[in-house]
């Protein structure tokens, strides 16, 4: 088995605050079938990127705003462990259904030690 992550940009998922209840739902619909497949691993949304820090190499922090040429932020993320990568691509494209917005598949390095 292969872990992937399945992603979307912060401001993609674009639709009116009053739908929010009914995309909840359908997400936690695919949530609860891929847990229920036995693939899911861990996700959730994130909050705000303003709400976040960036913590430079001699532990210096700094506000994720003043980051230089980064545009968008993951908004949120799902980590699906499967078998192919055709089967994270299906993951990702009820997620994509359910979410209303484009996901971005990608597969984790395999690293013994992590």
């Amino acid at each position: 088995m292969t872990k992937y992550l399945i992603s979307f940009d912060e401001g993609t998922m674009v639709f009116p605050m009053a739908d929010l209840p009914a995309v909840a739902e359908a997400t936690h619909r695919v949530l609860r079938a891929a847990k229920a497949a036995g693939v899911w691993v861990f996700g959730g949304g994130l909050l705000e990127p303003s709400t976040g820090a960036l913590v430079d190499t001699d532990g210096t922090v700094h506000d994720p705003a003043t980051r230089p040429g980064k545009e968008t932020f993951i908004g949120g993320f799902a980590i699906v462990d499967v078998a192919t990568r055709d089967d994270a691509l299906h993951w990702a494209a009820r997620f994509a259904e359910s979410c209303r917005c484009q996901q971005e598949v990608r597969e984790f390095l395999d690293d013994p030690e992590s």
